[in-house]
């Protein structure tokens, strides 16, 4: 699957997965922790946790003392993806907001400022918009683009192949 996008939902744009990554972030390690917060079955979350951890978002190891008891942190993976989930949060908290407002609100824990989503900025401080987006191939492209006219080559050949059958 070339595309980045895809790749990324491959991992994350089942909703669950997307919820137990919001409570990492919001301090939960322990599967109770989880369960309860979410309110998810835990045959469901024991499924999402091991799919998190095997994709390289989560991190699963003992907890300190020992026990058969085991905590969920973040990798850096994990963490890297929180500007992601600030973006998500600020647009859903702007277009999907009840009448009621924002459920949560992000705040910088040093100084209490509210935490707003990411903007794309140039190097001069300006906003980048979409309409300011120049899409252009990539490294990867080369490699995609043989395999993409590999198979396109193909198609004459197959339905050659069909209409001879």
């Amino acid at each position: 699957m070339p595309c980045p996008i895809a790749r990324a939902l491959s991992v994350l744009g089942e909703r669950w997965a997307m919820l137990i990554l919001r409570e990492a972030f919001y301090g939960s390690t322990r599967f109770d922790e989880f369960e309860r917060r979410l309110g998810i079955a835990p045959n469901i979350l024991s499924n999402r946790l091991k799919a998190l951890v095997e994709h390289g978002l989560l991190e699963k190891t003992h907890t300190p003392g020992g026990g058969a008891r085991h905590v969920y942190t973040l990798t850096e993976s994990g963490r890297e993806f929180f500007p992601v989930f600030v973006s998500l949060k600020g647009w859903a908290d702007r277009w999907r907001a009840t009448e009621h407002g924002p459920l949560t609100i992000l705040k910088d824990g040093r100084d209490g400022t509210e935490i707003r989503p990411p903007r794309l900025m140039r190097e001069d401080g300006s906003e980048i918009t979409l309409g300011d987006v120049e899409i252009v191939p990539g490294p990867g492209a080369k490699a995609f683009r043989t395999e993409l006219e590999r198979f396109n080559a193909m198609l004459p050949v197959a339905a050659m192949m069909d209409e001879e059958a």
